[in-house]
Parts: C-alpha cells; sequence; structure tokens
C-alpha cells in the first residue's frame, strides 16, 4: 500500500532536484526555468497527497491554481526569452546584466 510518506518522499526527491538544477547550473536558463516547474510540481504532490489525506478538496483546488500560475510563469518565461534571443543572439545567462539600466 503506498502511504503518505511516499508521495512525500517523491515530492521530497523532485523539490531538492529542483534546487539543485537551479544552484549547480546557472548558465542554461531553460535548465533553471525547467528547474522551477519542477519546485511547483512537487508543491503540488503534497498539496494533493495532503488533500488525500485528508479527505479535504481544498488542497486539490489550490494544486489547479498553482499549475494556473505555473503556466503562465512558463509562457512569460519562453516569451521574454525569445525576445531575448532575437536581441542578443544568444540566452546565456551572464549576458542578462547587459538588460541592468
Amino acid at each position: 500500500m503506498v502511504g503518505l510518506e511516499h508521495y512525500l518522499t517523491v515530492a521530497a526527491a523532485l523539490f531538492v532536484i529542483g534546487i539543485f538544477g537551479i544552484f549547480l547550473n546557472r548558465k542554461n536558463i531553460i535548465i533553471i526555468l525547467m528547474s522551477i516547474e519542477l519546485m511547483l510540481l512537487s508543491v503540488n504532490i503534497n498539496l494533493i497527497a495532503f488533500s488525500a489525506f485528508l479527505n479535504d478538496l481544498v488542497g486539490q483546488v489550490f494544486t489547479m491554481f498553482v499549475l494556473t500560475v505555473a503556466a503562465a510563469e512558463a509562457a512569460i518565461g519562453l516569451a521574454i526569452l525569445v525576445c531575448f534571443f532575437r536581441n542578443r543572439g544568444t540566452i546565456d545567462v551572464e549576458d542578462v546584466n547587459v538588460m541592468k539600466g
């Protein structure tokens, strides 16, 4: 039987992988965006697991809101990435400092 601790373990592992993806790879913006998405999905697993454990639908409804925000974040992030690539010709994170000022 799969219990609550199994879901929490998987979610914690996904969250840690997302954190490592952000901090260990600071050059590729696409991997950073995917790591943020992975962290949001691990939070969604926690919300759904606790919602099912407590027999309450609030966590599942809140998960739908988090998925909506994640989709908007991905769309806006990719749009900014495309605009940056068209202007600079590269998507290196180090070149983002040029946009200051």
